[in-house]
């Protein structure tokens, strides 16, 4: 094959080089172009080329290299396929020159091969040699030719030239005539190169010896072998001409209806003439007339008919007037004029023009303003063109007849952009012909917008619901406002107005995005702090001037269960019981406040009561109370919703005089919350009678380490009760008017002692007992400073026994036999939350 030096030489090379280079190689093959040729017309599986093996691809390396044809147009692509087995490009569809390239000198196909691991890419061009599969033909089976007697030798006469699909020398041509004396065949060389054959008259014809002759035409290519056409040459001699045609009229008139399908017959000319023969027929055509008239009819030349070729418009012209002609065979020719009407028909429907159109029109335009001019005409005559106009549609706009056909719109009422935004209607114009024709013209007017409305929130006032403890930022609500304008007067823009009584600084809790009306949360909300809050939304559109509304959003803070219960009796780590300022036993006692109870004590005696607070609300605020820890299960119980602790049976002697309870107060939020309150309960008849117990609780409880800080305190606060008992004493006896202050409250009445001082908000939660606490005001006395002289014992029901704060008890003031109060000294009872008894 053609055109492979580079590729046998990139085989030789990769027989003697390193496989090392083998890849240098392909890359240099790769920017090279595998050409070969081939003619057409090969049958499907024709061999091409050893297309592998011209790319330096050995047979066993061709599985993993995958060669293969690529990217190609895809009509080209259908014609070769490439052998996986032997990497040999095959022809797979029929190869026509002709059809592929058409007249064109050079013809090929390109696409591209691929190769995997590695990838590469190569360029292959086939050409298409042709073959001289094409022989020369001619357009008509028969040439025929009209020679007069007369004509001269010499003459010749074109005949018609043969085409030859194929190229180079497969097309040159030479033309050949059967021999005959009378004729014989020249060529004329065209500019293009081509040959024009020609018939040549080389002798006087005489129609009285012979009439016609057949003659063929033979055109052969340069092809091998080659390849001719023929065609017959039929010539016919022809009789002297005597006489010219003779029209019947000199002027036709003929009257015709516009819009007359193409074809129909306008008029007939006739014209005769004496000959015989050829001379004697006549044809008939157009003289010299515009195009404009050989458009719109046409004349058949055998018989003289003139017919419609084009439509006819009477608008365009109502009168045609032409010229025809009659020519016999010999050539002599007679005229006459042809004249035509057009008769007008109702085939226009008016046409409507608009001539301006003021849209959009303000909403607030005053009835009666001009928003559309318009022209009505019909090009047609008498009632066909007499025109009158109308509105379809239901729109607040009307039509006024002006002068010269003009009409205007007019708005009838006033306008409102917020019902409708445009306004469609259709002007109906129709003319008085028979039928009546009409036509339409749709007419859009917008209405512009006025700022004439304000902003409308939804609601009148909206409210939220945000738990407390959200986060700073989260969305609260969104409201909404819609303006009825549009544009710059409908787009609503939100900001805080101000904030409600009784939620101070509500403004600073919430924000709101001004474009999209959403509330969002300043901080986080806490249900104990405040409850709800208002504040006021405005809405302002962009108009000129702007409209604005306001809206109240209220916001309700709900509670969660984030607070525990409270205990408030008895308190972790509050004062010793009254009695705990016992010497010995009161250090240890300090740690825990006690109740006692005596051994009589029937079922349903009230030892304590538990008070628990919640600073919850509702279900987060109900508390409940149960026992979870006692030395005698059976011997007490905790009411489930007063905290009330009672025995739950008589006291016995079997019971141990040392009782530890541990309730639980549990709050009904989801999750529940709770608290434990410890409570310690002595079984004795008197106070006297468990302060052994006491101490031995305090000297059990306490680690060695505490306990000698408690003994060695102990001492010391011995030492100093004696010799404060040593200066009463001398004080009581140099006074005699009343014993001290401090001495009236320890006196033998009940008693209780407690801390220097109360929280001030111990009147939360639920609490229905009340305690009596009396101390000097002015003087605050540590727990365990002293002891209190020995009282004797008190039944229960006087210990229990309390007054109202803010009254004296004669209880509290000085035993019988003592002098009164010293005025001085003012006594104050306090509420308290701890009892304990001497």
């Amino acid at each position: 094959m053609a055109g492979r030096q580079r590729q046998s030489r990139g085989r030789a090379a990769g027989r003697v080089v390193l496989p090392a280079l083998l890849l240098c190689l392909w890359c240099r093959a790769a920017a090279e172009r595998i050409r070969y040729a081939i003619p057409e017309e090969l049958g499907r599986g024709s061999l091409v080329g050893p297309l592998a093996r011209d790319l330096g691809l050995s047979p066993a390396e061709l599985p993993a290299r995958k060669l293969r044809v690529a990217a190609a147009a895809k009509r080209q692509l259908k014609y070769f396929t490439v052998s996986g087995e032997s990497g040999n490009l095959y022809v797979s569809e029929r190869l026509d020159r002709e059809e592929m390239c058409g007249e064109s000198a050079s013809c090929s196909v390109s696409f591209e091969a691929l190769v995997q691991n590695p990838l590469n890419v190569f360029h292959v061009e086939v050409a298409i040699q042709d073959v001289n599969d094409n022989s020369p033909t001619f357009s008509k089976a028969a040439l025929h030719l009209e020679i007069g007697e007369w004509t001269l030798p010499g003459a010749r006469f074109p005949l018609e030239m043969a085409r030859d699909a194929d190229v180079g020398s497969n097309s040159l041509l030479t033309y050949q005539l059967t021999g005959n004396p009378s004729f014989t065949l020249a060529a004329k060389e065209s500019p293009g190169g081509k040959k024009q054959p020609e018939l040549v008259l080389e002798r006087a014809l005489d129609r009285e010896k012979q009439s016609s002759f057949e003659l063929v035409l033979t055109a052969v290519d340069g092809g091998d072998p080659v390849r001719s056409g023929t065609v017959q040459v039929r010539v016919n001699v022809t009789d002297a001409n005597d006489n010219a045609p003779v029209f019947g009229k000199s002027v036709y008139e003929a009257r015709v209806r516009e819009n007359v399908p193409a074809g129909w017959l306008v008029l007939r000319v006739r014209a005769t003439d004496a000959d015989a023969g050829s001379n004697g027929r006549v044809s008939y055509s157009f003289g010299n007339v515009p195009d404009g008239v050989r458009a719109l009819f046409s004349v058949e030349s055998d018989s003289g008919e003139v017919r419609t070729a084009g439509p006819l418009d009477f608008e365009e012209k109502s009168k045609y007037s032409f010229g025809l002609e009659a020519r016999d065979g010999g050539g002599l020719v007679a005229h006459c004029d042809v004249q035509i009407d057009i008769t007008d028909e109702n085939d226009n429907a008016p046409d409507i023009t608009l001539l301006s159109v003021s849209s959009p029109v303000p909403e607030d335009a005053p009835s009666g303003t001009v928003v559309a001019l318009l022209n009505v005409n019909d090009p047609d005559s008498g009632e066909n063109g007499q025109v009158w106009c109308e509105l379809s549609g239901e729109a607040p706009l009307s039509i006024v007849a002006s002068s010269g056909g003009s009409y205007k719109v007019v708005t009838a009422s006033a306008l409102d952009r917020e019902q409708a935004a445009e306004h469609r209607v259709t002007v109906v114009a129709r003319d008085r012909g028979s039928p009546a024709l009409s036509s339409r013209a749709a007419l859009v007017l917008e209405v512009s917008d006025v700022n004439d409305n304000a902003p409308v929130f939804e609601e009148a006032a909206y409210s939220a619901y945000v738990a407390e403890n959200n986060a700073a930022g989260a969305p609260v609500l969104r409201v909404r406002a819609r303006d009825a304008d549009a544009g710059a007067n409908g787009r609503v823009s939100y900001w805080l107005a101000g904030g409600s009584a009784g939620a101070a600084g509500a403004a600073a809790y919430v924000s709101v995005e001004a474009r999209s009306g959403a509330v969002y949360a300043q901080r986080s909300f806490d249900y104990e702090q405040c409850r709800e809050f208002a504040v006021t939304v405005r809405a302002q559109d962009g108009g000129a001037p702007a409209r604005s509304s306001t809206a109240t959003v209220r916001v309700f803070v709900l509670d969660r269960n984030d607070n525990a219960p409270r205990v408030l009796w008895p308190a972790a780590g509050a004062g010793a019981a009254g009695s705990a300022g016992a010497a010995g036993a009161a250090a240890g006692a300090a740690a825990a406040p006690f109740e006692v109870v005596p051994r009589s004590a029937a079922a349903g005696y009230l030892v304590a009561k538990v008070v628990a607070v919640d600073a919850d609300a509702g279900r987060n605020a109900w508390l409940s109370y149960e026992l979870v820890q006692a030395a005698e299960p059976a011997l007490f119980r905790v009411g489930l919703h007063s905290g009330e602790v009672r025995t739950a049976r008589a006291v016995s002697e079997r019971d141990a005089a040392k009782q530890r309870l541990v309730a639980v107060v549990k709050d009904h939020g989801q999750p529940a919350l709770s608290a434990t309150a410890t409570l310690h309960v002595v079984l004795a008849e008197s106070l006297q009678e468990a302060l052994p117990e006491l101490s031995e609780r305090a000297a059990g409880a306490d680690s060695p380490a505490e306990l000698q800080f408690y003994l060695v305190l102990a001492l010391a606060l011995l030492s100093a009760l004696f010799l404060l008992s040593v200066a009463l004493a001398v004080l009581a006896r140099v006074r005699r008017a009343g014993p001290p202050a401090v001495l009236r409250c320890l006196g033998a009445q009940r008693f209780s002692v407690a801390g220097a001082a109360f929280p001030a908000d111990f009147c939360e939660g639920t609490l229905p007992y009340s305690y009596n606490l009396c101390v000097a005001p002015g003087r605050a006395v540590a727990e365990g400073a002293w002891l209190p002289p020995p009282l004797p014992s008190l039944p229960a029901e006087e210990l229990m026994g309390g007054e109202p704060c803010g009254k004296r008890s004669p209880s509290s003031s000085a035993g019988a036999g003592e002098p009164p109060a010293d005025p001085d000294a003012p006594q104050v009872c306090e509420p308290a939350l701890s009892r304990s008894f001497p």
